[in-house]
């Protein structure tokens, strides 16, 4: 029922617009702080993870305590809730076919249903 739903279109819609192509900046508190293993920095210990899943090091070179922002740009938040700047339009298009269904629908529904019908006319015999 998620893509049924016409709310999925307008919040998609304005999220996107609303946050896409912007850096993150984490504050100290959403730092994830870990230990590298021995002989090895940050930033080499992370360095694939970081390629596949982004984010990005307070210092890669450290090598202990190394603190891991999950978000370096708000287009990886937007992918994990399923939203894409590249959908803007499609979901204005399918926001205003929601909306002129609706209108066509219940002038049709209100058609059927309030608007007298001509009575047919009893043969004489």
């Amino acid at each position: 029922m998620y893509r049924v739903s016409p709310f999925t279109y307008l919040v998609e819609g304005m999220l996107s617009t609303g946050i896409a192509h912007q850096t993150v900046t984490c504050a100290a508190n959403e730092y994830l702080t870990f230990q590298p293993p021995s002989g090895q920095t940050c930033g080499a210990y992370m360095a694939l993870y970081i390629q596949q899943a982004g984010g990005y090091l307070q210092d890669s070179n450290a090598s202990s305590d190394c603190k891991y922002c999950t978000y370096s740009n708000t287009d990886v938040f937007l992918t994990g809730v399923s939203a894409s700047y590249s959908h803007v339009w499609r979901d204005f298009g399918i926001l205003w076919a929601f909306i002129i269904f609706n209108i066509c629908a219940a002038v049709g529904i209100y058609w059927l249903a309030r608007v007298p019908k001509k009575a047919k006319k009893a043969k004489k015999e």
